[in-house]
């Protein structure tokens, strides 16, 4: 692993600036503090900076933007960050369509995903996935109040995501390993 440093503070100060004013669902958690613990994952589990980078902006074009900022991401980092970023986004619309319809899709988008997209989407619903389950230990059920669909969808879609990145994801065993753990106990709080 040999990460750009120079590229990937870049893209950090991008990432931090673009975000600025986001914070995790109903939470004062500002929203970079996700993105920089999914890049994170990348990096330790040997992505490269590219995919690093797509770690950071990997909800840019859905939160913040669309086209125009995927635009702007292939001009400052590239077209490969770019097309990661886009693999990851379950839409690029606003309004967003209905919760259910967009995880179907991106269940189905995953069949064609690249290699790095997939590693990056598992860094992310890792986090989400860890995330929920440490939060729920805190508030209980109040924690489901955050989100746009009931307990047993949400840990529906996180298991169908895990058969997904168990079929297509051909490296990152420890990783999946992880997420499967998470996953079990998720099941116990739905």
């Amino acid at each position: 692993m040999n990460i750009d440093k120079k590229k990937y503070f870049k893209a950090l100060n991008y990432t931090y600036k673009l975000h600025y004013n986001q914070f995790r669902k109903k939470t004062n958690t500002p929203y970079f503090f996700h993105l920089s613990a999914v890049s994170n994952l990348i990096i330790e589990n040997g992505g490269t900076t590219t995919e690093a980078i797509a770690g950071l902006l990997h909800d840019a074009v859905e939160d913040q933007g669309g086209q125009k900022t995927l635009k702007e991401i292939s001009k400052k980092f590239g077209k490969q960050v770019a097309k990661i970023v886009l693999e990851c986004t379950d839409t690029d619309v606003d309004p967003k369509p209905p919760w259910y319809q967009r995880k179907l899709d991106y269940l189905k988008d995953m069949k064609s995903a690249s290699q790095s997209a997939l590693l990056v989407s598992l860094c992310d619903k890792l986090h989400n996935l860890t995330s929920i389950v440490e939060e729920y230990k805190r508030i209980k059920k109040k924690l489901w109040k955050r989100f746009n669909a009931p307990p047993n969808k949400l840990f529906w879609y996180y298991q169908q995501l895990y058969f997904n990145y168990k079929k297509y994801l051909k490296k990152h065993l420890i990783l999946k390993e992880k997420y499967y753990f998470v996953l079990k106990e998720m099941k116990k709080i739905v």
